[in-house]
């Protein structure tokens, strides 16, 4: 019934298999990929026709994960998969980058590759399995895909490359790279590093890209048995030459001119204005004006990229590696506990950091185990900040990339919890783009923490870098533009300190890029980062020697083990006392360490006094303030030291002798009183009769001091006397 086909290898030490045949038989390309227990099912399906009237790609890749891979039930309510999370959208974007630009340049048909993890062995990464299994599952579907590709997560340990580290030995690493690309070349890169040198984020890429050859050759040997026909593309509309050269006639002149405004705005509308007049002129049907549209961009493109390889000037006028004017603020927003705004050029990133305390932590419920996220970092992008009218609601794709880049690239420099004991929320605001605001964001997350007070180890930067390529000949862009990141071949980001690179992401357009080309991007990339970390540094140098006034300040303490009970209380009843009655926060871990944090002072004082008296043993002959909380016939039951209790009998209230109890004390009457003993069960026994109350002072030793003072002066009349 089943025609299965196999192959497997072993990669990384440990057996990479790819299967088609037994699963999803109905969909074009299918294939089961497993690496060790780690189970992917990969499916790649096209429309049988192109999709009417449009002038891009309609692809869309789906990695999900079902809770069954780690033999879990999901939480909430309805008990099944929802919406996807933040990992999933990660990865869907990790698949989508690489094999986006290998397909034919005429394949207009809607497309869509499903990713499925159906076992996780918690060691390996299901991104890796279901990059290789998408673009096995294309090669083998008939689909015109001009791979196949190969990745692999590369690792950094005590100075040597680890090919796919496993999740429990990723802690050890200085590096978490993954890279993709085809035999020929590396078309995605994207990592976090530990302020690594460009040497070594090359010599990883390299080894990364060698690495998964193997990979690629065997997904050509199952295609080799298993692979359905090729699809037949549509042959060349004649009637493309013909618009193609009155466009290219009529037009080129008035397109280059609008490219030579250097103000995005008035570009861009000088540049619709040639777009509406060219259809006007040469669209004179439906079809000639649907064909203006199409290869208007392609005009666009002629211009622009010529023009910088001939001249090496660019749409603004700068040089290849000249850095936009920058302009960077802090303090911005009064009551924000750290805020900047970041602009270069025509990009600017309102970003704002707020203090949290451990109840802040983002609880993240994932495949591999829950774990808890003391760092956020949220970026936002407004299509005001474009100059139009669009959509507003939850965060795209796009969103949460840009914000995990980011995040990636300030982390390692983030200091531990030990050190720092609060929860960190970064919002990014891009208020106006034209250019990598992912790193503009980058540039303005470290400028807010340190204004308010985190201490970062360094300031970090990062700036995006650009390729035009034609044949032989390349130009490398620094800090590249809107249009010549949309119009280039290359969006290559690179973040980091002065010290080394915390995070690269690289993007390529089209079938791949040389070492080369790469080795000149970090090289030209460096040089502005560096100058970038200079203008940054003439707003703020370092972090504020103290957190911000608005944020809470976090008091840690520890208290014993045995003792998180008492504080906790029944239900939890003593800790919600101690919050409401003094408006602190207070997060207790299990092994005695209690943080407290409150804006005010006095707040944070009051309970740590609080925790302090509940956990404090009672010392014998030591005198405390407490509160009569029961009254009996043999005596006053006392609250003091927090939730401890102690009876004052009838024989200790006062100095004199007591008739009743009432007499002397009241419930809720605050005394003081001495610890005199323990009785035989343990408990307390107090004293007021040798307690002043309104002094709290020791009558006892009053009195001995008194005698004392007596007998001395009396010895000292005697010695008169005999004189």
């Amino acid at each position: 019934m089943f025609k299965i086909f196999r192959k497997e290898l072993n990669w990384g030490g440990r057996k990479l298999v790819l299967e088609t045949g037994r699963m999803a038989r109905q969909a074009d390309g299918a294939v089961l990929a497993s690496y060790g227990d780690t189970v992917v099912l990969c499916t790649a399906v096209g429309a049988k026709a192109p999709k009417p009237g449009i002038d891009f790609f309609p692809l869309t890749v789906n990695y999900q994960e079902k809770s069954f891979a780690a033999g879990k039930i999901p939480g909430g309510f309805f008990k099944r998969e929802g919406r996807p999370s933040e990992k999933e959208i990660l990865t869907s974007r990790l698949i989508d980058r690489p094999i986006r630009p290998l397909f034919h340049p005429a394949y207009r048909h809607e497309t869509q590759v499903v990713c499925t993890t159906l076992s996780h062995d918690l060691e390996n990464d299901p991104d890796i399995v279901a990059m290789v299994g998408a673009s096995a599952a294309l090669t083998l579907s008939g689909i015109p895909f001009m791979g196949p590709i190969g990745a692999a997560r590369v690792g950094y340990v005590e100075g040597e490359y680890v090919l796919n580290p496993k999740l429990s030995d990723l802690p050890l690493s200085k590096l978490d790279l993954v890279v993709a690309g085809t035999a020929d070349g590396v078309l995605m890169v994207e990592s976090e590093a530990q302020e690594l040198s460009e040497e070594v984020m090359l010599g990883a890429v390299n080894f990364g890209h060698q690495q998964f050859q193997p990979v690629i050759n065997a997904i050509i040997e199952l295609a080799e048995q298993a692979a359905k026909e090729p699809w037949a593309l549509a042959e060349k509309d004649p009637a493309s030459e013909e618009v193609w050269g009155a466009l290219k006639a009529q037009f080129s002149a008035p397109l280059a001119a609008a490219y030579k405004v250097l103000a995005k705005q008035d570009r861009t509308n000088q540049v619709a204005d040639v777009k509406t007049k060219a259809k006007e002129a040469i669209g004179t049907d439906e079809k000639k004006a649907e064909l203006v549209g199409k290869l208007f961009k392609d005009l666009e493109k002629d211009i622009v990229r010529g023009n910088i390889l001939d001249t090496s000037s660019r749409i603004d006028g700068r040089d290849l590696k000249t850095v936009r004017p920058i302009v960077a603020e802090v303090g911005v927003l009064p009551r924000a506990h750290g805020s900047a705004l970041f602009t270069r050029g025509e990009t600017q990133a309102l970003v704002v950091a707020t203090l949290g305390t451990g109840q802040d932590e983002q609880i993240i419920d994932a495949l591999a185990g829950e774990y808890r996220e003391r760092f956020m970092l949220h970026y936002n992008f407004p299509p005001y900040s474009t100059g139009e009218a669009g959509r507003m609601g939850s965060p795209g794709r796009r969103e949460i990339g840009h914000g995990k880049l980011a995040w990636r690239a300030v982390h390692p420099l983030l200091p531990v919890g030990d050190d720092f004991p609060y929860t960190l929320r970064i919002v990014s605001e891009i208020t106006e783009s034209n250019g990598s605001s992912s790193m503009a964001t980058v540039c303005g997350t470290s400028l807010s923490l340190m204004d308010a007070g985190v201490p970062l180890k360094r300031p970090v930067a990062g700036i995006a870098m650009g390729l035009i390529k034609e044949g032989n000949r390349f130009a490398v862009l620094s800090d590249i533009l809107g249009d010549e990141d949309h119009l280039g071949d290359m969006d290559f980001k690179v973040a980091g300190t002065d010290q080394g690179i915390t995070a690269l992401q690289m993007d390529i357009k089209i079938t791949s890029i040389t070492s080369q080309i790469m080795q000149i991007a970090l090289d030209q990339a460096k040089g502005g980062r560096l100058h970038i970390l200079g203008e940054m540094a003439k707003a703020l140098t370092g972090a504020r020697d103290t957190v911000n006034q608005n944020a809470p300040r976090i008091t840690v303490i520890n208290i014993p083990k045995d003792k998180i009970r008492e504080v906790i209380g029944t239900g939890g009843k003593v800790i919600r006392e101690i919050t409401e009655v003094t408006g602190a926060k207070i997060d207790i871990e299990d092994d005695g360490t209690i943080k407290v944090a409150a804006v005010d002072a006095n707040a944070a004082n009051a309970a740590i006094n609080w925790i302090r008296g509940i956990v404090a043993e009672p010392e014998v002959g030591v005198i405390y303030d407490g509160k009569v909380v029961k009254i009996m016939d043999f005596g006053a039951f006392v609250n003091f030291l927090g939730s401890r209790d102690g009876l004052v009998h009838i024989s200790e209230l006062a100095p004199q002798r007591v008739k009743q109890v009432g007499d002397v004390v009241a419930v809720g009457q605050s005394v003081k009183v001495k610890v005199i003993g323990m009785d035989d069960r343990g408990k307390v026994k107090l004293s007021m009769k040798v307690v002043d109350q309104a002094t709290g002072a020791d009558i006892t030793d009053q009195i001995a001091q008194q005698d004392a003072e007596r007998r001395a002066q009396r010895n000292a009349d005697r010695q008169s006397a005999s004189e």
